[in-house]
């Protein structure tokens, strides 16, 4: 089996493991939108919170929908640089996002993990879009 057939099943389990993890979070956010807070919050400090948490978390779905996409409609399944760049950001947002749950991090650190492990491999995928269906172009 080539480096790249041994790439996808590693790229789709890392994606799916982060994909679990965000809606794990989604349905468990009670703690870290707490630990986001003072200990002497008001309930509107809480929903505003709670409201930033929610919205990060919907883009992040979003923007797993636009990699999937991309992912199983074979533009970037066999290519190389997004599966590398893929695997490696899935896999530390999973390793990050676990220790975002149990380790009760702030909120703020959320942003820079979706900044970096979701926001990056999506707009890839979304330049590899244009590239194969609006340039007409071989994916590489």
């Amino acid at each position: 089996m080539s480096a790249v057939g041994n790439l996808v099943p590693a790229r789709f389990l890392t994606i799916i493991a982060h994909l679990v993890i965000v809606i794990t979070i989604f349905w468990s956010r009670e703690n870290n939108v707490r630990a986001c807070l003072p200990l002497d919050f008001t309930q509107e400090q809480y929903d505003d919170e709670d409201r930033k948490l929610v919205v990060a978390l919907a883009v992040t779905l979003g923007l797993f929908a636009i990699e999937l996409a991309g992912f199983f409609s074979g533009v970037s399944m066999f290519n190389c640089s997004q599966g590398l760049l893929s695997l490696a950001v899935h896999c530390s947002a999973s390793v990050s996002l676990s220790f975002f749950v149990f380790e009760k991090w702030e909120c703020w650190t959320y942003w820079v993990i979706f900044a970096i492990c979701s926001v990056l491999p999506a707009f890839v995928e979304i330049l590899l879009f244009i590239a194969v269906f609006g340039l007409k172009k071989k994916p590489l």
